[in-house]
């Protein structure tokens, strides 16, 4: 019960600091443009980023906190769920719709214990509906996700992490 006291009390935090970084107003990076597509919708995502502990390649002895997944809900204008954000990375629409993304551009958070924030061009690997014609999708206005601060060493080796955080996706069609 503890355990779920905190957690609900971590998510609470993320979502009001999510808030406050999208009132600051924060300007998009120009390096972040999807220069010529049309905004075709915005969703907001609440989840986690998945780390593990993993040996470093080349160092045997030494061991670091590896990237694996995010793993997040999509939530629509009105709050509703739209989809899913996983591997991939994909994003998936509740009517089976689905894109898999690339990064093309990154630029660091203006949040310093945040993930940054990215551009990434998208194709359809599912089938017709809500997210089939999107190209590019924006990963804005994130909050948390960062890697454990606590030490990885050779001791938890496999060990996963999973890390809140919150970012808005914007989809673009060209």
């Amino acid at each position: 019960m503890e355990r779920m006291t905190r957690v609900l009390l971590a998510t609470s935090v993320l979502l009001l600091a999510a808030c406050a970084a999208r009132l600051t107003g924060t300007p998009v990076p120009a390096a972040l443009d999807p220069a010529g597509q049309r905004l075709s919708e915005r969703v907001a995502a609440k989840g986690v980023q998945i780390y593990e502990c993993r040996a470093k390649p080349g160092a045997p002895d030494a061991a670091q906190w590896v990237f694996v997944a995010p793993e997040a809900e999509l939530l629509d204008a009105r709050g509703s769920i739209a989809g899913t954000h996983y591997a991939g990375p994909h994003w998936e629409s509740r009517d089976g719709s689905k894109i898999v993304g690339s990064v093309t551009a990154r630029a660091d958070a203006p949040r310093s214990d945040s993930i940054p924030w990215l551009l990434l061009s998208t194709r359809s690997v599912g089938g017709p509906g809500r997210f089939a014609n999107v190209t590019a999708v924006q990963r804005i206005h994130t909050v948390g996700g960062l890697a454990p601060s606590r030490p990885c060493d050779g001791s938890m080796l496999g060990v996963t992490e999973r890390v809140p955080y919150t970012a808005d996706y914007l989809l673009y069609a060209s």
